[in-house]
């Protein structure tokens, strides 16, 4: 009974029929597919975050209550290029970079 199924495997396989050849762009649509999704999903939003991020920092300017990526909490007392001085307390000033700047704090 074995050797009836293996014939038959063997049968099928030197039938001389081809298998049908697949188009290579029909290979590669589920990437294509899975990628679209990833950039919709994950890299656009983080694109636009980082751009409005990127704006606000811009957008500094003296007497802003700003957050740190430290998480330090203070106002903006002097603006340069790529330094900002924060004052945390009375009487003390912080010089940070205004990369780290991460947010505006909103007024309580």
């Amino acid at each position: 009974m074995l050797n009836f199924f293996i014939s038959n495997a063997w049968a099928q396989a030197a039938g001389g029929a081809a298998a049908p050849e697949i188009n290579p762009i029909v290979s590669f649509l589920p990437f294509i597919l899975i990628f679209v999704v990833f950039y919709f999903l994950l890299i656009r939003p983080q694109q636009k975050k980082a751009k409005e991020r990127q704006a606000m920092v811009e957008a500094l300017k003296k007497g802003d209550k700003v957050i740190t990526t430290g998480g330090l909490i203070g106002t903006i007392t002097n603006l340069g290029t790529k330094i900002i001085t924060i004052q945390i307390a009375e009487g003390v000033r912080v010089k940070i970079l205004r990369a780290n700047i991460e947010e505006l704090k909103d007024e309580e």
